[in-house]
């Protein structure tokens, strides 16, 4: 029963050369209720398998044009026909060819002369096959559909505790690279001492011994001594610059957490922003489809500001990561580079400004009435979950007592504008 029912629905692409071949499988494959489609030729058969869309494919090796071979070849490199079973069908015996032929991604041989009863059960094996392979494949994208709603549930029950577990996550990981990191640049220099005594050595021998042994020639001269030596010094150059490279990483990785300070004390803004753009240095970086974004910063003198630091740090990761996202996903205008401005001032003398602005293609209006609701949001699914300014804007409102505005003109970019008084009122941060 099963079987009858695969074959009412599949549809057979049957290519060869041999008229004869070709009629006695149409008919042989028509009595057993599959649809059959016929191909001459290799060209022809490209053609057919787009228009009757095959489930399986019988392909003969020897072939005027291009052969069976390469017919497979082109079948398997486009993906819309690559997964397609293929069946070579052949009077070669010789195990290189069949090798070959499965190499290419066929998935049975076929002797001639044909014995027709084979081929059913070889066809409707590879059917079968193909159709519990199509299950498997549904249930899992239905699997993977459910653990990315599982997943976008989860993150909104603990979207509320994020900071808090980013902030937690950031410094252990910042602690676990500080001390192999720390052992690394501390043992540089000694390297370098004993580096240099070990080439000075080799020099000492060089000029009292000019003429060695041909040993100890033919051995320096594998080594390549004098690029050796001429290299070494570039190599741990470049691992100081790597390990310098990686301790500012820690630094600022544990200045974005600062879950070893107060929970509300005095901070510099701008080495929070500083921060936050150095954890983000991969996304402004020059892609293939995409050129690098160019960050300004225009910092006025700001006094040290009473506040959450690690929340106003998260504050900084949403407006930054948001500015990226708008300029990846829309663009810019013709002829104009991706940039990013930040601006901070004294605003009055109770508060600071800050400004992150793109210079994207804006934001409409029904679009920007509703950027701050929570869930609102306007990336695809599993980008975003909606809730990264709804949280900026309560942790800058009910947190600090603050301000956050947004402002944007189509066709010139977008301005998020933060208003944060330099000192907290004990009643808002208690």
């Amino acid at each position: 029963m099963l079987i009858n029912s695969i074959s009412q629905e599949n549809t057979i692409l049957v290519v060869d050369d041999t008229p004869s071949n070709l009629q006695v499988l149409f008919d042989v494959l028509s009595e057993q209720n599959y649809r059959v489609a016929i191909a001459k030729n290799g060209e022809t058969a490209l053609q057919r398998v787009r228009s009757s869309q095959p489930d399986l494919i019988l392909l003969d090796v020897m072939m005027p044009g291009i052969d069976g071979f390469e017919t497979c070849v082109r079948l398997k490199a486009n993906p819309d026909t690559r997964d397609i079973p293929v069946i070579f069908m052949t009077a070669l015996c010789d195990s290189v060819d069949r090798v070959k032929g499965l190499s290419l991604g066929a998935v049975d041989y076929i002797t001639k002369p044909i014995q027709y009863e084979e081929v059913l059960a070889r066809i409707r094996v590879h059917l079968q096959l193909r159709n519990a392979t199509r299950i498997a494949e549904q249930r899992t994208y239905e699997l993977n559909q459910a653990l990315a709603s599982l997943k976008q549930a989860q993150m909104h029950l603990v979207q509320g505790e994020k900071m808090s577990a980013l902030g937690q996550l950031v410094a252990g990981v910042a602690h676990e690279i500080n001390n192999p990191v720390n052992f690394i640049h501390g043992n540089l220099n000694y390297l370098k001492e004993y580096t240099q005594e070990l080439l000075d050595f080799v020099q000492l021998y060089q000029k009292h011994y000019p003429d060695p042994v041909a040993e100890i020639r033919e051995r320096a001269q594998e080594l390549e001594l004098e690029f050796l030596q001429e290299d070494l010094w570039k190599m741990l150059g470049s691992m100081k610059m790597g390990s310098d490279r990686i301790r500012e990483l820690v630094l600022s990785l544990r200045n974005f957490s600062r879950l070893d300070e107060a929970e509300c004390k005095t901070v510099d803004i701008h080495a929070g922003i500083d921060s936050t753009l150095l954890i983000l240095q991969h996304r402004l970086k020059a892609r293939p489809d995409f050129p690098a974004i160019q960050v300004i910063k225009n910092y006025g003198k700001l006094p040290e500001v009473e506040c959450h630091p690690s929340q106003l740090n998260q504050v900084f990761m949403n407006l930054l990561s948001n500015a990226i996202d708008a300029l990846e996903t829309s663009g810019v205008r013709q002829h104009q580079q991706p940039t990013i401005t930040i601006g901070t001032s004294i605003d009055d003398a109770d508060s600071i400004a800050i400004s992150i602005a793109d210079n994207g293609v804006g934001i409409p209006e029904p679009i920007r009435s509703q950027i701050f609701n929570p869930f609102f949001t306007t990336k695809p699914v599993g980008k975003g979950t909606g809730l990264g300014l709804s949280i900026s804007h309560q942790i800058v409102t009910e947190k600090h007592g603050g301000k956050i505005e947004c402002n944007s003109t189509l066709g010139q970019g977008t301005e998020f504008a933060v208003q944060i008084p330099v000192r907290q009122v004990m009643a808002l941060v208690a």
